[in-house]
């Protein structure tokens, strides 16, 4: 392998390696931060409740619902909370080897041989050190964490990102259409809803 091809494939390794570190720690911030989230919209929800009956609808009361039943798939995963964590953090420290080995293969061009045999280690260690199964959704907080948190300049070097393809997760935009598609089936029925509410309000 000429020593392009190999800094373009330690680029491509850095992504998935980077990007499936930030997977891991994404479903561990979720397990641990978004029960409490919920509690506190919640009881918030609840409090507001008492000073605005308008608030106590079937709708919000259903919402309220949904979010318990994701608290508790949540909590059902709270036992791989720390296997997440853990191997987050192994997955972190070969993102930074191949942040080494890359500048590594800009500098020693004519030891290609060596910097591939470390390459070929480090996918054996990554392909060892990742859960097969992430809380629902995590996809989405680690493209964040991924794309708009790391430093991720040393990869975009040799691996490009567009944003439409790789900055956005395809679930996500999925989901947006999937729920623009029911807006436009049950305008009419969403504007009628709004329309009693603002008609509520205006009653008080």
């Amino acid at each position: 392998m000429d020593n392009n091809n190999l800094k373009k494939h330690i680029a491509e390794t850095g992504y998935n390696v980077g990007y499936s570190a930030k997977l891991h720690f994404a479903s561990f911030e979720m397990i641990e931060k978004l029960p409490g989230v919920i509690s506190f919209i919640s009881m918030a929800f609840g409090v507001y409740a008492l000073a605005f009956s308008e608030l106590s609808t079937k709708f919000m009361s259903s919402t309220l619902l949904v979010l318990g039943l994701v608290g508790i798939y949540i909590s059902l995963k709270n036992g791989d909370k720390n296997s997440y964590e853990e191997k987050g953090i192994i997955l972190t420290g070969l993102f930074n080897e191949l942040k080494h080995l890359m500048a590594d293969a800009k500098e020693q061009s004519d030891q290609a041989a060596s910097v591939s045999d470390k390459l070929i280690n480090i996918e054996n260690r990554y392909n060892q050190s990742c859960a097969s199964h992430h809380i629902m959704f995590a996809t989405w907080f680690a493209h964040y964490k991924f794309f708009w948190e790391q430093q991720i300049e040393w990869i975009a070097e040799y691996r490009s990102f567009g944003f439409w393809r790789d900055k956005v997760p395809l679930t996500l935009w999925v989901t947006i259409f999937v729920l623009l598609i029911i807006v436009i089936v049950n305008y009419t029925e969403i504007f009628t809803v709004l329309c009693d509410l603002l008609n509520m309000k205006g009653s008080h």
